[in-house]
């Protein structure tokens, strides 16, 4: 019996462990805990998605969050290092680039037990996003590197690390979108609830530290969104409803502020959405999943394939006219393009960590 502790902390990471543990769970000689380190700690942000994507209870709740990132990193590391001396699995499987990645990825590689890192290879070059060291230092720790798509290999390989411990799986966030886009047309009733019309309003997310702690650039956000022609719905991250209220900024009559959703109905809104401005990684992958066009409100995408095809406009808060972009009209990328694989990665992580066991 091979065990796995996977780890996870925030809401990307619940959407890929429901598909990745639900492969674990068709798989009679795997048995996975997770351990949750509470980095997303309030209810909106972290209950619902467990309930809602139908992913086990955590076996591990470690209730860490609310601190900086050093605070935090070194509080999750020991709680982690207990859990896996606890329970000596074969091996700890992380996703994506937070905090609780990082922590992850140390407690393993100091107790010698193998690590598994989903969505390996990303990189934005920007290393003054806590994000980026995090990747660099996890892919580096990293026994087992699962990348999301072939120029992830590549830049693996830049630095190194190549070979049989490299594996493009594909991106587990399609796996998602494939599943969960059709529970959402199913069950969302969030545009009635907010009485919207499909192609008829902008979907925004704003969370990331460069622009939620910098005023400027906030501002910048908020006077784009005020220029729109159409109603701009944003689920309020409580990082950035904090920093509005620090920074006096006064929120535009045609925003339409909401409470952090469920993924079902964020899925709804993303799939019927004229236009996407967002500055996170995985919403801008979620875009393109459904066919919406994306602007991308930072100086660098990790998805530069996207800007490639056309899907995704990168618009720096720092130093775009944010008013001019949002009064353009977005044509569509390419259509059949199929850079995150077939919607099977979820499956093949499994495959890759059991034949190594």
């Amino acid at each position: 019996m091979t065990k796995v502790i996977t780890i996870v902390g925030a809401r990307p990471q619940f959407i890929k462990a429901a598909v990745v543990s639900h492969a674990f769970r068709q798989d009679t000689g795997v048995e996975e805990k997770l351990l949750h380190t509470g980095q997303h700690f309030d209810a909106n942000m972290s209950d619902v998605f467990f309930s809602e994507l139908n992913i086990p209870h955590p076996h591990f709740n470690l209730g860490i969050g609310g601190g900086g990132h050093g605070q935090n990193t070194g509080r999750m590391l020991e709680g982690i290092e207990k859990v896996l001396i606890d329970e000596r699995p074969d091996w700890v499987l992380v996703y994506g680039d937070t905090d609780s990645t990082l922590a992850g990825a140390i407690a393993a590689s100091k107790l010698h037990i193998r690590l598994a890192h989903v969505e390996a290879g990303l990189r934005s070059f920007n290393k003054k996003m806590p994000e980026e060291i995090n990747r660099i230092l996890t892919d580096h720790a990293s026994d087992l590197l699962l990348t999301p798509n072939a120029s992830a290999v590549q830049t693996l390989a830049l630095e190194g690390i190549k070979g049989n411990q490299v594996i493009n799986v594909g991106d587990v966030m399609y796996d998602a979108a494939l599943i969960y886009g059709q529970r959402a047309d199913e069950n969302s009733r969030i545009l009635d609830a907010l009485k919207l019309s499909s192609k008829r309003y902008i979907l925004a997310t704003v969370h990331r530290q460069e622009n939620t702690d910098t005023l400027h650039r906030l501002a910048n956000i908020f006077s784009g969104f005020a220029a729109a022609s159409l109603p701009v719905v944003l689920p309020l991250h409580p990082r950035t409803k904090q920093r509005i209220k620090s920074h006096g900024i006064s929120i535009p009559s045609n925003v339409i502020v909401v409470e952090p959703l469920g993924y079902i109905d964020m899925v709804m809104l993303e799939k019927h959405a004229a236009l996407i401005a967002t500055d996170s990684g995985g919403v801008q992958k979620e875009a393109y999943f459904h066919g919406v066009p994306c602007v991308t409100l930072r100086d660098e995408t990790e998805w530069t394939e996207l800007v490639e095809l056309g899907w995704n406009t990168l618009a720096s808060p720092d130093s775009t006219d944010l008013a001019s972009v949002f009064s353009t009209v977005f044509e569509l990328g390419q259509g059949g393009v199929a850079p995150y694989g077939t919607g099977a990665a979820g499956s093949a992580i499994v495959s890759a960590i059991v034949e190594r066991s």
